[in-house]
């Protein structure tokens, strides 16, 4: 298929560059770096070469969120956002951008998304996790701290993509010994899933019912989980103990977009689209951390209906970010 749009595809600046590289081995490094801090030539190419049309893109990780001081996170963000945006208007055909923020001041994130999509003309933010305000913390999007910040992001008519990132050590306890399940392989996941879980249960989305999460990886294992999510024990008939209104898996169907970045299979694609629908699912390939030809070969063979297909390699993309 020509003309895929992606939008979980990342960079890195100078200040963030590192963040990445306990991802992969060594002897991929010089790789991965090549790929991290080119913008305007390998990438393109690869692009070019697999029928991709456009990517969305976005800081690595977790960079922004992994600075505990504040002053320097909002700097760090405002550094890379720039940088960003002067990128773009090289070949806005073929780029667009989400904003890096430092949710570590939520009011000073509530500016830098304004700025970015008022005056930059951003498409949303990418927020890699829980922000860490003191070397251990973790403050995770459903704290009251981001009222202003939700509500503000929902004015602006935004969606918000929610990125991975690992566990700090302090509360890695169950990957002791067994330190090849952080990152991609599960730790990623199952961190943001159960902060995706958080918000859906705060209440955010009966505050904002238009408000629109991203999540990578075909849902981080939240549409095989989210029926037993909402029905574990019941014949107890027990209330749920949350906030929020309704069940989970209505927010989940409602408030949230998926992308099949990194999770290439064609059996967890189709659970995806009974559970969500075809209409809330797109294309992505996790670039540079995955290759581009594995995603694009493998999704445009998929046997999945053409119409399916057109919506989750373009026109949701096109729609939900406002690209036509």
């Amino acid at each position: 298929m020509d003309r895929k749009i992606g939008l979980e595809e990342h960079f890195a600046i100078p200040d963030t560059l590192n963040d990445s590289k306990g991802f992969l081995g060594d002897h991929v490094w010089p790789e991965l770096e090549k790929r991290l801090l080119d913008m305007q030539e390998y990438r393109l190419s690869q692009m070019d070469k697999h029928g991709m049309q456009m990517m969305i893109l976005s800081l690595n990780a977790p960079a922004i969120q992994a600075i505990p001081d504040v002053k320097k996170a909002t700097e760090t963000a405002r550094k890379a956002n720039d940088f960003l945006a002067a990128e773009v208007k090289k070949r806005p055909d073929r780029f667009q951008a989400f904003a890096a923020l430092a949710m570590q001041d939520p009011d000073a994130a509530t500016r830098e998304l304004v700025r970015c999509v008022k005056d930059l003309g951003f498409r949303g933010a990418l927020v890699n996790g829980f922000s860490s305000i003191e070397k251990e913390s973790m403050v995770y999007l459903d704290d009251r701290r981001y009222q202003g910040f939700w509500a503000e992001c929902d004015k602006l008519g935004v969606p918000f993509y929610l990125h991975p990132r690992n566990p700090l050590p302090s509360a890695s306890q169950i990957y002791e010994g067994h330190p090849w399940l952080l990152g991609p392989t599960w730790a990623f996941g199952q961190e943001t899933a159960v902060h995706a879980l958080r918000l859906m249960a705060s209440g955010l989305f009966d505050r904002h019912p238009k408000l629109q999460i991203v999540l990578g990886h075909l849902g981080e294992g939240l549409p095989y989980s989210i029926w037993r999510v909402d029905n574990r024990n019941a014949w107890t008939k027990a209330p749920p103990r949350y906030p929020a209104k309704k069940k989970l898996g209505d927010y989940f169907r409602d408030n949230f977009h998926l992308t099949v970045s990194g999770n290439f299979r064609t059996q967890t694609l189709i659970d995806a689209i009974l559970e969500v629908g075809s209409d809330r699912i797109l294309f992505s390939t996790d670039w540079p951390f995955e290759n581009v030809d594995h995603a694009a070969d493998w999704f445009d063979a998929c046997p999945i209906s053409e119409a399916d297909r057109l919506k989750i390699g373009r026109t949701n993309a096109e729609r939900l970010f406002k690209l036509l």
